[in-house]
């Protein structure tokens, strides 16, 4: 069984990566079409060639969460900073049109443990071994 090919809207990968910026933005969501139509960062695009270029290249470190995902940045590797640490991210094709911090959470994921000794009423009649 053949593997489907990823299409955006419509359109093959070969076909997205040979259109420009402003043609991609028509194919977005309202609020991404905005953002991208205000501008593209130049010197992010200039890392992304370069990431693209050697295979073994940094990961691209960014603050910049609201970066919406466009064709060239598919298969480049990014850090995202995420409030007190960067996180890894592989961007694949399924990302396009999305912002960066959507796939990288702030905040921690929130497991309960056992209630320590004093914790709860219930825990007094537990002793100390020491």
């Amino acid at each position: 069984m053949a593997k489907k090919e990823f299409t955006f809207k419509g359109k093959t990968m070969e076909e997205l990566s040979k259109m420009p910026i402003t043609e991609f933005a028509e194919l977005c969501d309202s609020r991404s079409r905005r953002s991208l139509k205000k501008g593209f960062d130049k010197h992010i695009i200039k890392k992304i060639v370069k990431a693209k270029s050697n295979e073994k290249a940094k990961p691209i470190r960014t603050h910049s969460r609201d970066l919406i995902v466009i064709p060239e940045m598919v298969g480049v590797r990014f850090a995202v900073y995420r409030g007190n640490s960067f996180e890894l991210l592989d961007i694949t094709e399924q990302m396009l049109g999305h912002y960066l911090g959507e796939f990288v959470f702030t905040r921690k994921r929130l497991q309960h443990g056992k209630a320590g000794i004093g914790a709860t009423k219930s825990s007094t009649a537990i002793t100390a071994r020491g």
